[in-house]
Order: structure tokens, then sequence, then C-alpha cells
């Protein structure tokens, strides 16, 4: 079959590579896909695209015109996708699902650990050679703390492994909480937000972003929270209200609080702006702040789950293939 990948990064190239193993015709680019560069599927039947790619309505009407039937994005989020857009077209939307939930897991607890131990500042001071040990880099340890998983899928439940061995009480809230407690790998008490955000010291958030989730965490969620609670997102930039947590930090309701992914990250990560000057005055603010901590979208950015999910987008080709009888 032939296929094109889109915003294939140079560390992922030969690993789609490895994995097709000349299955298809498929096609690398370095440019993301949008209406600008929609016209470099003509000829294929399906396209590869990232979590960060452009699949709104417009750009699949002009994938529909070319003849695209399938769309693999290398993500477990399909947010970036119109779905009604694709099903009107008929074209098929596979997503990766579980490519590797330990990943995005160990994410987020390097940055519970590195925001509950003070580890930014300490590096500074030292980079400074400034060894001296003060109030202000006063550590907490999770043995024995209250640990909040919001959404337990295959990420939440992974989590939940890891902050169990360190001895946490791990409390979920999820959509679907029989099945969160039929499917937990560990104990784990399952209950309503508003129980989880009163009871935890460190809150993770792991919920698709939806019409339903969008700023679901903002001011009042904030003032629910246990004063001096951290907050961790490795989920969906667009699931917290930063400006509201800014706020919640300043007034110190909100103690700590770690993003991986950022409400208005399109166009600012995934690229060095450094070169470009392009600013965002939140996270220059957050970065100005000791307890908070921001990374760019880089939990999933594991040789690991860089090698599931290229086999899996392979495997998502060939099984179409197969089932279409092309």
């Amino acid at each position: 079959m032939k296929a094109i990948a889109f915003n294939v990064e140079t560390y992922e190239e030969p690993l789609l590579r490895g994995a097709n193993h000349d299955q298809h015709a498929l096609t690398l680019l370095p440019d993301p896909l949008g209406e600008a560069t929609a016209d470099r599927a003509a000829g294929c039947e399906a396209v590869v695209i990232s979590g960060q790619d452009d699949a709104s309505e417009a750009v699949l009407n002009k994938l529909g015109e070319l003849g695209i039937k399938l769309i693999v994005t290398r993500s477990a989020g399909t947010d970036h996708i119109d779905a009604g857009a694709a099903e009107r077209l008929g074209i098929t939307v596979k997503n990766i699902p579980r490519y590797s939930p330990g990943a995005i897991a160990e994410h987020a607890v390097a940055m519970m650990l590195a925001l509950g131990r003070h580890l930014i500042e300490t590096t500074d001071r030292i980079r400074k050679f400034n060894f001296t040990l003060t109030n202000e880099l006063v550590g907490f340890e999770l043995n024995g703390k209250t640990a909040g998983i919001v959404g337990y899928g295959n990420i939440g439940q992974a989590l939940a492994k890891i902050l169990t061995g360190f001895g946490c009480t791990v409390l979920a809230f999820d959509n679907k909480p029989d099945q969160a407690r039929r499917e937990s790998p560990v104990p784990v008490e399952v209950v309503p937000l508003d129980a989880l955000l009163e009871r935890a010291d460190v809150v993770s958030l792991h919920l698709p972003l939806s019409e339903e989730t969008k700023g679901l965490f903002n001011a009042r969620t904030f003032a629910q929270m246990k004063p001096g609670a951290m907050l961790i997102n490795t989920g969906r930039g667009g699931l917290v209200n930063t400006k509201d947590a800014i706020q919640a930090l300043k007034d110190g309701q909100l103690g700590y609080l770690g993003i991986d992914v950022y409400e208005h990250e399109h166009d600012l990560f995934f690229a060095d702006q450094s070169r470009t000057g392009q600013r965002d005055p939140l996270i220059e603010e957050l970065l100005r702040m000791p307890n908070a901590m921001v990374t760019g979208h880089q939990a999933f950015l594991t040789q690991e789950a860089l090698e599931s999910m290229s086999k899996q987008s392979v495997d998502l080709l060939t099984e179409w293939e197969k089932s279409t009888g092309r």
C-alpha cells in the first residue's frame, strides 16, 4: 500500500523505516500535515500523522479529494482530528492507545520528585557553586502521601503501580468507575472528583481532551484542592486553565505545578523558539516560579515508546490493508 507519514522527526525516521521493512511504499516527510502540505499525499491511500498535525475539516476535505481512506495517528489522543469530518468523508481513523503507558507515568513521577525535592533550584544554585542548604530546599517524601489520578486508563493504571511502590495511598477518578475498579492492577480507591481533590497531596492528570474536560482545572477546581497540593499534567494541555493555575500558585492554594503539555502549545512546542524570538508570557511567568516546572511535551520521548509507536503504526497500515482486501 502507498502511504505517506508527515511530521517525521529525525529520531523517528530509522525506527519507522525499520518497522516498515519495505512492507508498504511509505514516504517519510519532516513537514507537518496542514492545508499547505496535504497535496503531498496525492496518489496515496493512507497518511500517518503525529499528534501535532492539523487534521481539521479543511485538511481532511483535501485528503478526501485525494482519495485518502485511512489516517493513522502516532498518538493515543485523537483530539487533533475532526472525527465528524473523517466519518462524513469515509476516512477510517486509527490511533495507538497503548504505545508505552510507562513512559508517560514515569515522566509524571519524575516531575513529582523534581518539584517535591526542589531539584531545579538546587541545580541552579550549584551551578553557581552555592552548596548551602536552606529552608527553601526542604522537600517532602512521596511515601505516606495521598496521590490522586484523574483519568484511570492505561497510563493512570501504570502510574498507580509506581506510586503504590512509593508507599502512596492512591485515589482514582474515572468516568467509568466500575471498570476502573475491575481493571486496576493495584488496590486503589475509586472516588468522585470532588473527593479526590479534597484529599490528594498530589494530583496527576491523564484525561483525554473533550468539551467536557476542557478547562476542567480552573479557579473553582483549584479552590477545592488541598491547600499546597501538587498538580501534574502530562495529559492534554487544554485540561488546565494556565492563568488560573498561576494565580493559585501565587495565592499558595496550589503548592506546585508541573506541566508537560500546555493549552497554547500549538506553534510553540516542538520548535527552537530561541531562534525565532517567539515568547509566551504565561510560560515565561511559570519559568520564573520556583515551584513550577515545564517540559516540552516530551513525556512520550523514550526509545521504547518510539519503537512501539513505529511498529504499531505500520501494523495498523497492514491490518487495514488486509481487512479491505487491497
